[in-house]
């Protein structure tokens, strides 16, 4: 247990150390906050459903946290072009530890990640429901941190190169987001289009995460923290096997 804090904490460490990415990483949801959030109001206003900002806010944050958490994933090729990850892999600890203690530690820095776009949120002037939904909501981010930084670190035990894992990443990553109902309601799309959402494992976070803030709800919060919890669960497992299966 021992090796899993100690890959837990290194992995904390790298993130508060590195103040541009702390800064950098926060461009992107406040863009798309302050952009879309103030630039389609109106027309979602006009369309009675009510304020776009408040709408939106729960899937930024889910963004922050999807990226920021598979990414992490990144830094396992890091280790391994510049020899750490071998010294990890020949301690005499399990490589199941080994794997939970990296995923704890993007997990972390991705819900680090997204309590900084909270805040971002209600300075732009997002209110949740109740203020304790905001701790309480936490619950759904600590559950998407956990899914897609198992899931990056999976990918990260199979790709051995930079570049082929950020092509694998945008072209998984973003259409994830875009499906996600995190910019639009999930409600009255085609029907090829409703099963591709109903398919994509962050739109039950991010309907647990709005549904908790604002009161609104696509699917109920015991389908998305069930199907988050099986995700969750089969991506842990699947990430200790390949990550078993890496040669020093």
């Amino acid at each position: 247990m021992a090796a899993i804090y100690i890959l837990w904490l290194r992995e904390l460490k790298r993130y508060v150390r590195s103040r541009v990415q702390i800064v950098v990483s926060l461009g992107q949801p406040a863009l798309y906050l302050l952009a879309l959030g103030y630039g389609f109001s109106p027309v979602f206003k006009r369309a009675g459903a009510g304020n776009y900002l408040q709408f939106m806010a729960p899937g930024i944050v889910a963004m922050a946290v999807l990226f920021s958490s598979v990414f992490s994933g990144i830094a396992m090729l890091w280790d391994r072009q510049f020899g750490f990850l071998k010294e990890t892999l020949v301690a005499p600890v399990p490589r199941l530890y080994i794997m939970i203690g990296r995923t704890l530690g993007g997990a972390t820095v991705a819900m680090i990640q997204g309590a900084l776009i909270v805040i971002i949120c209600l300075i732009a002037g997002f209110r949740p429901r109740y203020w304790v939904a905001i701790p309480v909501g936490y619950v759904f981010v600590a559950m998407i941190a956990i899914v897609f930084a198992a899931f990056g670190t999976a990918l990260g035990s199979v790709i051995n190169d930079m570049q082929g894992f950020q092509l694998v990443m945008n072209f998984l990553v973003l259409p994830i987001f875009f499906l996600s109902g995190a910019l639009y309601p999930l409600s009255n799309l085609p029907r090829a289009l409703t099963y591709i959402t109903h398919a994509d494992p962050l739109a039950y976070g991010v309907d647990g995460l709005r549904g908790m803030l604002i009161g609104t709800w696509q699917f109920s919060f015991t389908l998305d923290m069930t199907i988050l919890s099986l995700l969750a669960a089969a991506f842990l497992c699947a990430g200790a096997w390949l990550f078993s299966r890496i040669q020093l």
